[in-house]
């Protein structure tokens, strides 16, 4: 991956609004699927040049073709694999694991049954996720599991192969910006299934693991960087909310292993690994702290490790590198804007964030990044371009003062 000591480099986490013909069509999916097939690649090149035009240099198709295939952030795997099935609960068992918020939903209970919380949005504005209501909009967790019943195969191939057409299509001609796809981690995939084929829950990871190494080394094969998406390094501190720290860290080293099981022979210099505490609109009190996990990231065998930074539990943590020692030939690409509000952060503090760990880490060894994806947790796509915008700005800013 690119470094520069001219000025911050910049990208974001994946998601980007689309265009709002193309999103309307997306919404009735069955109804329009030819169409959608023959106007994404316009689509896509619409968002990589928005994105160019914000300023970020590392830019992706703003996971259009996983929403063009009648999928989402983690459902759209579902098509491109087979071994995965829903089936009802039996009477009387229990869920693997608890629900992302559950160490909050103890701690602020009156919260969560007040149906005030979101599931997946930044705040009560943006629809298409889970909607306060009833128990606080909770799962039901006696009716229905994920389990897998037969080999964990991939089948994906033309799918992923369109994602690499579509992106490598809209770059072509674009000089000094580099194209990433964002993918589920091997988590994200498999780990809250209920293993019914495998011999135990190694074997059945591993399997997931070597499955989705077929997606990431189509990317990589491709010249693109691969983006990991695997929020649940950090968020499973919630699905096991009686770990203790060292219980949650002993965890953490099997999460490594099979991470690194489904990165093993990729070209570290093109894999961004992406972790999160989940953009839930909660008050995420009980996020495991940064200081725990950041060294078991750093295991990772990616190049380049993107994070949380800006929200208001987590803002303060670059200091967690006064420490850690950022290893040889690393980047971090920590969030200096955010999906936790529809204020767009001045540049200035974008800047002041940058600094904060190019101070610590070194100028070219920090990219600039957001929080999370933002095309569908802030209010409106005029707040995520000016978000991108500002961030690009805050770049150069930070860029200057680090040379002054």
């Amino acid at each position: 991956m690119r470094r520069s000591t001219e000025y911050f480099l910049s990208s974001h986490g994946g998601n980007l609004p689309r265009p709002a013909a193309f999103d309307a069509k997306l919404a009735k999916f069955d109804d329009y699927k030819d169409e959608i097939a023959v106007e994404l690649p316009q689509a896509v090149q619409w968002v990589v040049d928005k994105q160019i035009e914000c300023g970020v240099d590392i830019v992706n198709d703003g996971e259009y073709v996983k929403a063009a295939n009648g999928g989402g952030y983690t459902s759209y795997i579902g098509a491109r694999t087979t071994g995965f099935d829903r089936r009802l609960r039996p009477e009387g068992s229990k869920p693997k694991r608890a629900f992302v918020a559950e160490r909050d939903r103890r701690d602020f209970p009156g919260f969560y049954e007040s149906g005030l919380w979101f599931a997946g949005s930044g705040g009560p504005i943006r629809p298409g996720f889970m909607t306060p209501g009833g128990s606080g909009g909770m799962p039901d967790f006696g009716k229905y599991e994920a389990v897998c019943t037969g080999d964990i195969t991939y089948t994906g191939q033309a799918e992923i192969q369109k994602d690499i057409d579509a992106v490598k299509k809209a770059l072509a001609g674009k000089s000094n910006v580099d194209g990433f796809i964002a993918a589920l981690g091997p988590l994200s995939t498999g780990a809250g299934t209920t293993n019914l084929h495998y011999k135990d829950e190694q074997e059945y990871m591993f399997a997931v693991a070597d499955c989705m190494r077929q997606e990431y080394k189509a990317i990589t094969d491709a010249g693109l960087i691969v983006q990991i998406d695997e929020p649940e390094f950090a968020t499973s501190w919630m699905f096991y909310p009686d770990y203790t720290v060292d219980e949650y860290r002993k965890y953490l080293d099997f999460c490594v292993e099979i991470i690194n099981h489904a990165l093993r022979g990729l070209p570290e210099d093109q894999i961004r690994f992406h972790m999160c505490w989940g953009s839930g609109h909660r008050p995420h009190t009980n996020d495991i702290e940064f200081q725990h996990i950041a060294d078991k990231l750093m295991q990772v065998n990616a190049q380049a490790y993107s994070f949380e930074a800006s929200n208001p539990r987590h803002a303060h943590e670059y200091r967690v590198f006064e420490d850690l020692k950022l290893p040889d030939g690393k980047i971090i690409v920590p969030g200096v804007v955010g999906h936790y509000t529809d204020l767009v952060e001045h540049p200035e503090l974008v800047a002041e964030r940058l600094v904060n760990f190019a101070r610590l880490v070194g100028m070219e060894n920090v990219h600039a990044g957001t929080d999370c994806g933002i095309g569908s947790r802030v209010g409106h796509e005029e707040i995520v371009w000016a978000k991108l915008s500002a961030m690009a700005e805050g770049c150069r800013i930070a860029g200057k003062r680090m040379k002054s």
